[in-house]
């Protein structure tokens, strides 16, 4: 989805135009309680199948932690792959999987986990797809930003939700992801919902700033679902931003997009700099000059994602 999150879907707690809002929930709230009738497909195939989603939509790191459980897997000698369903906006996600996994993206998740099947893989990794019921995944994960958490509690289009939080029942781990330190608060309301769910934290850590130049002045722009956790780990490692240009989430940079940066950095003498995710999204031609910040996940307790993990899959 190609959006720019209003400001009060992260609110602590829903305003006038989210209540105003609320009747449009219904269709959402009669779609998940269709989905939850469904049936989902049995399959007997031998392959393993994770998925890493969201209820809350949008920058909640699903992308990374898809490539940071690929690597720990492959680390772990299984035979290893990642599918993402096709959407046409969301290039920028597919092209990340295909330079860092061994990635399948086709049209539906069955096709491309057939070609994982013919190809002997042990084990694939959904990167999305927890409300697809064609489906038998063995681990379902949901991410969450640990700072926004569930934003006002409310579904679209009154608050982020794509599901209601008490669907943390169904899910087997929660990955509670950013830089916020004490998570006390987010696990006990986790636990509240199911207290068998096992609760991770990672933290996003800059893996290029010998390539990066503090003591410059930046204009930073970006188009992705959380662009204020960008900025944070900008200002945490001290670099100084005089100007930030938001875009929707998965915006398709265009020629006069990046003219328009260009021009606005020349005039206030900036430096341009943007994420790994939204660099990739500009044609080679356009990119000459402007930096991007390179990020990874950094598990807490990362031998405990190993072990649990050894004994799942």
């Amino acid at each position: 989805m190609k959006f720019k999150k209003p400001n009060f879907w992260d609110y602590k707690k829903p305003n006038f135009l989210s209540y105003f809002l609320l009747p449009l929930t219904f269709p959402l709230i009669i779609n998940n309680f269709l989905l939850n009738k469904k049936k989902v497909n049995k399959d007997e195939e031998k392959i393993k199948k994770i998925c890493i989603g969201n209820i809350y939509i949008g920058g909640t790191a699903k992308t990374p932690l898809t490539i940071k459980i690929y690597e720990i897997l492959k680390a772990l000698k299984f035979k290893t792959g990642t599918i993402k369903k096709f959407y046409k906006n969301h290039k920028d996600e597919q092209k990340i999987l295909a330079r860092k996994t061994n990635f399948y993206c086709e049209k539906n998740r069955i096709q491309a986990l057939n070609k994982a099947v013919k190809n002997k893989l042990d084990v694939v990794i959904f990167d999305d797809g927890l409300q697809d019921k064609s489906i038998n995944y063995d681990l379902k994960f949901v991410c969450f930003n640990n700072e926004i958490w569930i934003g006002n509690g409310l579904l679209i289009p009154a608050g982020p939700l794509r599901e209601k939080v008490d669907s943390l029942s169904k899910f087997d781990a929660v990955f509670l992801n950013g830089n916020k330190k004490n998570n006390t608060y987010l696990k006990t309301s986790i636990k509240k919902y199911n207290s068998n769910i096992k609760i991770f934290e990672s933290f996003y850590k800059p893996i290029n700033l010998n390539k990066l130049n503090i003591n410059k002045k930046y204009l930073i722009f970006s188009g992705i679902g959380n662009p204020k956790t960008f900025k944070e780990i900008l200002i945490k490692n001290k670099f100084n931003i005089i100007k930030e240009i938001v875009y929707p989430d998965h915006h398709n940079y265009k020629r006069g997009d990046i003219d328009y940066i260009r021009k606005l950095a020349k005039k206030l003498n900036l430096e341009i700099l943007t994420t790994e995710k939204d660099y990739i999204k500009i044609e080679s031609r356009n990119n000459q000059g402007i930096k991007f910040l390179k990020i990874e996940l950094d598990i807490k307790n990362e031998k405990r994602l190993i072990n649990y993990l050894k004994l799942r899959v």
